[in-house]
């Protein structure tokens, strides 16, 4: 039987090897990374060229206008600024914090003022403080108790036209000889 011996660190004869000769080396690892980016460069190149030989292509093979039809500039996708508000809503943000800020703003002053919404209907709106002031002191309406009607549009009219019904009631007679 033979008496092995290992080192503290487990290997033969306590001698410490270091890492293994047969790993990768750095010169694969950086043409690895070379090559993607040269891939990347080709291949962002070539799609730019589909895109563009497309592009051509459709301006080159777009079917004529109509003589009725007047054209103000060759380029359809060239906007100017002026132009921008003949676009329907919504339209792209310019700049989202000062656009967001003022619809902010626009709906603080709807809750915290009195307005018209119809004022032909008599509609109004109030501030968003007294309308749950009034909340709280009135109470929301109820829904109601199981066994009652409902009131429907049925069920008024018929109270309407039992309230305006004159024909048990009696016939005035008009009084002969005085005036």
């Amino acid at each position: 039987m033979t008496d092995h011996r290992h080192g503290a660190h487990g290997y033969e004869n306590g001698a410490d090897l270091g890492f293994e000769r047969e790993d990768m080396g750095s010169k694969p690892v950086f043409g690895f990374i070379i090559s993607l980016i040269i891939a990347g460069v080709f291949i962002y190149y070539a799609i730019w060229g589909v895109f563009y030989f497309l592009d051509k292509f459709e301006l080159k093979n777009q079917q004529p206008r109509t003589p009725l039809i007047q054209v103000e500039k060759a380029n359809p996708r060239d906007v100017r600024a002026n132009e921008i508000q003949r676009f329907p809503e919504p339209r792209l943000e310019e700049n989202e914090r000062t656009e967001l800020g003022n619809f902010r703003y626009g709906e603080e002053e709807k809750l915290n003022s009195y307005g018209w919404v119809d004022e032909k209907a008599g509609v109004a709106h109030i501030p968003i403080a007294d309308a749950m002031q009034l909340i709280a002191q009135r109470g929301l309406p109820t829904t109601p108790q199981t066994g009652t009607v409902p009131p429907s549009p049925v069920n008024l009219a018929r109270a309407a036209a039992a309230a305006s019904d004159m024909s048990a009631a009696p016939v005035p007679t008009q009084q002969k000889g005085k005036k």
